[in-house]
């Protein structure tokens, strides 16, 4: 007896009529019409089953503390630093955990199975740190928390930025960040690209950088990141985030950069929702986008998964932990109207986050790990274009959460009245 049957599912690939079943926390068979007995069974009804949901940028230990202690009245990305600065010193780790466990709760409901989170090292008791190591222990039977030892700061510019981040890697946080254009200089950035990356070689772990997030069209440390990265031999653990001076440098140089970060196999993660709304902020019109140049890095076999980066937090006074508004925000943006196009936006939220944060077992065939996700919806595009109920989140073959169908009642002469959005799929797709 299998633990788990999904009927009639249709999968991200197209495949549909599937049943999938899972015995002891794996996919034990993916194949049409499974007639074995289980102690569970859902019908999909023809419905989307995807893997879960991936975020491999946010910021945990910031999340929902919106108005403490006052709110980011401008709305920039100056003045969140600046507020960040003055809850630092006032939050307890006990609220931190409370914070993060909320949104865990938030995240899991809408069926987020990974979340890469960066953690604040920038403060000598390291109440960050603690605080997402419990909350990382807490969460993972249903949630998988990757922690990056981020100096926010800036790893010189902050006298004690090394020496937290070593302690902090020491207790068991997972990824090596760094924010290179925010040291004082741009050689003091390079520099910091470097030691960063020496560290993360000599101990083993995976790079994530907050790298030339700015409109600066002459940042460089992407380059710089690419250079060390083959250099020390660290190519396919390396991630480079943000990246939106991208947006603002000319093509010339864009056209040498992207290849380097192809042969560096670094990997790109933009965070669609922030990035625009940050970003562009000193321009009158026209006016920047802010997102880095997706298409063209997707086009040179670079990794790009979309990152939500923050909800109701000194920087993002709105997110809902929906990484399909992430993918719909980044396909409007990005100008990805293609069929083909807004497919791979799916894939941004969810195989492509997965591969860069190096999830094992993730994925819908058989012998992965049971975890996945039943949405309202027939396909991916169907998905981005409706964010669509979590009719059922499952993890290692439990189902964890459970949304009911969205259903509007109508009340109309000579109309229909039940109404699903799902209903309005176009008929045909070519």
């Amino acid at each position: 007896m299998f633990d788990l049957i999904l009927k009639n599912a249709t999968l991200p690939d197209g495949r549909t009529g599937l049943d999938i079943a899972c015995a002891h926390g794996r996919i034990a068979a993916v194949e049409r019409d499974i007639a074995a007995e289980a102690r569970v069974v859902i019908d999909a009804k023809g419905r989307l089953v995807s893997p879960p949901f991936v975020d491999p940028h946010f910021h945990m230990d910031a999340t929902l503390s919106l108005g403490t202690p006052r709110m980011n009245v401008s709305g920039t990305l100056l003045e969140g630093i600046a507020l960040w600065g003055e809850l630092k010193p006032v939050q307890s780790v006990d609220d931190i955990i409370e914070r993060a466990l909320r949104y865990c709760d938030l995240a899991v409901s809408m069926g987020i199975g990974a979340i890469r989170s960066h953690v604040d090292v920038c403060d000598d008791a390291l109440k960050g740190v603690e605080a997402l190591l419990e909350v990382r222990k807490r969460v993972a039977p249903y949630l998988d928390l990757q922690l990056v030892a981020f100096p926010q700061d800036g790893v010189f510019r902050d006298p004690t930025a090394e020496a937290n981040l070593l302690r902090a890697l020491d207790m068991g946080v997972d990824v090596v960040g760094g924010i290179p254009h925010f040291e004082r200089t741009m050689q003091d950035g390079a520099a910091s690209v470097t030691r960063l990356c020496e560290i993360a070689a000599e101990r083993g772990l995976m790079v994530d950088m907050h790298c030339d997030e700015s409109d600066d069209p002459m940042s460089r440390h992407v380059e710089t990141l690419a250079y060390e990265t083959t250099r020390l031999g660290l190519q396919g653990r390396v991630t480079g985030s943000h990246l939106t001076s991208m947006h603002s440098m000319d093509n010339y140089y864009v056209s040498k950069l992207i290849p380097l970060m192809a042969e560096a196999g670094l990997h790109a993660i933009p965070n669609p929702l922030i990035n625009i709304m940050l970003q562009g902020r000193h321009d009158t019109y026209p006016k920047r986008r802010g997102q880095t140049r997706v298409p063209e890095l997707r086009a040179a076999g670079i990794t790009v998964g979309f990152g939500s980066d923050c909800v109701m937090d000194p920087w993002y006074s709105l997110g809902r932990a929906d990484m399909l508004d992430v993918a719909s925000m980044g396909l409007h943006v990005g100008q990805m109207s293609s069929r083909e196009d807004m497919a791979w936006c799916f894939e941004a939220v969810t195989t492509n986050s997965a591969k860069i944060m190096g999830l094992e077992s993730y994925g819908l065939e058989t012998g992965d790990a049971a975890n996945m996700v039943l949405l309202q919806a027939s396909d991916p595009i169907e998905a981005i274009r409706l964010r669509p109920a979590r009719l059922a989140v499952i993890r290692a073959g439990e189902v964890i959460a459970r949304t009911p169908e969205t259903i509007t009642a109508l009340d109309l002469p000579d109309r229909p009245q039940r109404l699903d959005p799902a209903d309005y799929a176009p008929v045909a797709k070519t």
